[in-house]
């Protein structure tokens, strides 16, 4: 039988969890495409690249060059430009993909929500000399804040800048921490509250990893404001890996859903 040849693309935990699973099908290669912007990243199982693909083009001869039988865009939501080239890659190469789009955070009673477009309207409209601001949007979106004098700011990135790593300007009271989720309750409370922590800023990742820091908000009684997702990828759409799988296996004729993803999912 023809080994089949499946391409994440990683960097989420729905990456994560599907690369373990995949790798430990018989009939199945599975290689993982990891962005590379973060130092020491964690490791999928099964092969990976590192590195960009060069546009959607580039992406397209990738495919078809590897024989690639089906792509799995497990990319985080805010990722829009990969996803769209991954649907146009595959269209042009006549191979099918699939895209994990989680679901999204919902408001719910208790929640002090000040939603936005984009990270433009969030610098505006946090408050002139507003307390201590947890920014959670990630390292390239720091430099939006650097106009930002009146506050300072506590900043959650998975390692430390490299001396040469250019993000941009950043804000003059800016305090990092270093840590990678998925995060728990205690932690993300203990955060908030040894910090002095006023306001944060979060985009609407969706997902469990990262949920516990709007849980903690919620009970502390701390207003966020919450960065609207993009609009979906065009395409096939699921919300989770296990139902990936179930699309690989109507795609490709495997049966790689059989066994449980839970125990890998993080």
């Amino acid at each position: 039988m023809t080994r089949a040849r499946i391409l994440i693309l990683g960097g989420t935990g729905e990456g994560f969890s599907l690369a373990a699973h995949l790798d430990a099908v018989n009939d199945i290669d599975v290689v993982t495409s990891m962005a590379g912007r973060t130092p020491a990243p964690k490791v999928p199982r099964g092969a990976v690249r590192r590195g960009g693909f060069g546009g959607p083009e580039g992406l397209a001869s990738y495919l078809k060059a590897e024989r690639i039988a089906a792509v799995i865009d497990a990319t985080h939501p805010f990722a829009s430009r990969m996803s769209r080239n991954a649907a146009w890659a595959g269209e042009t190469a006549g191979i099918p993909v699939v895209h994990v789009w989680r679901t999204g955070w919902e408001r719910v009673k208790g929640d002090d929500w000040r939603e936005v477009d984009g990270i433009e309207e969030a610098v505006a409209l946090l408050p002139v000399g507003a307390g201590m601001t947890f920014l959670t949007t990630g390292k390239t979106q720091l430099h939006h804040f650097s106009g930002r004098d009146d506050v300072a700011f506590l900043a959650r990135i998975v390692a430390p800048l490299k001396p040469a790593e250019d993000v941009g300007a950043l804000p003059k009271r800016l305090t990092f921490i270093h840590d990678r989720g998925p995060f728990d309750m205690e932690r993300e409370r203990r955060v908030l509250l040894e910090n002095t922590i006023e306001w944060i800023v979060s985009k609407n990742s969706g997902g469990n990893a990262a949920y516990p820091k709007i849980v903690a908000a919620r009970e502390l009684g701390i207003p966020v404001i919450m960065i609207k997702r993009p609009d979906g990828p065009d395409g096939v759409r699921v919300p989770d890996a296990a139902a990936a799988l179930i699309w690989i296996d109507a795609t490709l004729g495997t049966s790689v859903s059989c066994a449980s993803i839970d125990e890998v999912m993080v």
